[in-house]
């Protein structure tokens, strides 16, 4: 099929050229097979090539009524660049979408930790406990002081390798979206967690593709991202958290109690890896106490 072809190849231009992740080439993905689906729901022998304004309009009306705002904002944005590339790639005239508003969204603030909570959590993991032989109470402890100490995503925890590991000069080397690299800054407290980890990692048999990654599950390979989330919610149940956290709550807890501290939010950018200073302004809605206290320091009237 000829659609087929050209969700290859806008697969293709996703990865290549435009550097970006294979989750976020998934979701691309998805966006153009609910499409798909709903044609052949419909009965309608026509295509993404061919597919009219008005097919795509009344595609939109009904996954309204089943998408949130954020949801139907994300599906229309990622059609959006599906079509956008089938023009730019000759395979039709114009974008159907071009005359389509994306639905308005709030800012959706980022839940954080207190720095207690992040205390009772890490308390929380059990340094005795063993699977196969592997201390993995002192890998989940490694893990979670790093994603916390760092601001790491999970996906750049998880790719860590040894060799990104340069604590004499007091930083880790980090692989952010589209393959992007930074340096970010790590505390000796984290450093000593990681080094009791790889004292231990070094009596596991580690399968040949993972000789390099830092955190590896009981059988020598990559730990993986679910991995990762189930470890902080048993976590969270554990100390009867009544917050839905994640992987990425370490993260807003990171920039959020950096900018509490009086932290610049240029540096938090660099360390989180922003490629726009407004991703990192998100933060400042959070802890609004800290525009009053620039006020009353900086300000010649305060």
């Amino acid at each position: 099929m000829k659609w087929q072809n050209a969700l290859d190849d806008f697969k293709y231009y996703l990865k290549i050229e435009r550097g970006l992740s294979a989750n976020s080439i998934e979701n691309y993905e998805l966006d153009v097979l609910k499409l798909i689906r709903y044609l052949e729901f419909r009965n309608m022998q026509t295509s993404p090539i061919d597919i009219s304004y008005e097919t795509i309009q009344d595609f939109v009306y009904q996954s309204a009524k089943e998408l949130n705002t954020r949801s139907q904002s994300r599906l229309i944005s990622g059609l959006r660049s599906f079509f956008t590339y089938l023009v730019f790639e000759d395979y039709r005239k114009t974008n159907p979408l071009d005359h389509i508003e994306t639905p308005k969204i709030g800012r959706k603030l980022p839940d954080t930790l207190s720095t207690k909570e992040i205390d009772d959590l890490i308390s929380a993991i059990d340094l005795s406990k063993t699977y196969n032989g592997v201390c993995i109470g002192e890998r989940n402890r490694a893990l979670l002081e790093t994603l916390y100490g760092c601001g790491l995503r999970v996906s750049e925890l998880i790719n860590l390798r040894l060799s990104d590991l340069f604590f004499d000069e007091g930083f880790i080397k980090v692989t952010g979206k589209g393959d992007k690299q930074r340096f970010v800054p790590i505390g000796s407290n984290t450093q000593k967690y990681i080094d009791i980890w790889i004292a231990i990692r070094a009596h596991i048999k580690v399968h040949a593709e993972h000789t390099d990654t830092l955190f590896l599950n009981n059988r020598g390979k990559q730990l993986t991202r679910a991995m990762v989330f189930t470890i902080i919610k048993d976590l969270a149940k554990a100390i009867n958290l009544n917050k839905v956290i994640s992987p990425h709550t370490f993260r807003h807890s990171f920039a959020t109690h950096l900018l509490e501290n009086g932290a610049d939010l240029r540096a938090i950018q660099l360390m989180l890896g922003h490629e726009s200073i407004t991703t990192t302004e998100i933060y400042m809605h959070v802890d609004r106490s800290h525009l009053k206290d620039v006020l009353m320091t900086y300000h010649p009237r305060k």
